[in-house]
């Protein structure tokens, strides 16, 4: 079996807000790109762009941000998942980070004074371990913007709330 571009992840809807209806509600942007609209069912999110690879993700993420919006873009890049670490291939995995960090020195281009990028994961999937699902490692939670002053280190966390906290202060 193959997963195809036009899968649907058919999630339950968010038990209560979440930081993407606080945004939306005052008035931001939400954009969503890849799955984020399927993780979320729709809540929170005022636009949504199919892709169909991570690549292509990778672009319109840099095509929005050549765009003038103001808020949050969203963004979920799915063949490390789908491709490689499911199928627990290594070598695709490798080929998919090169061109993932290709395209991040064009996104980091395109990024205004005061935008802030998070790159994150939510779950580890290292394709050389057995098996075919999600793997315990820690992701990383990297942030980046042209204004940062300072760099360093974060103690580990015990939950995703971090982030959402970071993007919610942000705004």
């Amino acid at each position: 079996f193959k997963r195809t571009s036009n899968r649907h992840d058919y999630a339950l809807k968010p038990t209560g807000r979440t930081a993407l209806n606080a945004l939306k509600d005052a008035g931001l942007d939400v954009i969503g790109v890849g799955k984020i609209n399927d993780i979320f069912c729709g809540e929170g999110i005022t636009q949504t762009y199919h892709s169909d690879s991570s690549v292509h993700g990778m672009q319109q993420t840099i095509d929005i941000c050549k765009k003038d919006f103001h808020g949050l873009c969203f963004v979920n890049l799915v063949d490390f998942d789908a491709l490689w670490g499911h199928r627990r291939n290594p070598e695709g995995y490798g080929r998919e980070i090169e061109k993932f960090d290709r395209g991040l020195g064009t996104l980091m281009n395109e990024l205004r004074e005061d935008d802030l990028l998070i790159l994150t994961a939510d779950h580890g999937n290292d394709p050389t371990y057995t098996g075919t699902d999600h793997t315990r490692e820690y992701v990383p939670f990297i942030a980046y913007s042209k204004k940062m002053k300072e760099t360093g280190a974060i103690e580990n966390q015990d939950t995703f709330a971090v982030i959402g906290a970071s993007v919610a202060e942000n705004f």
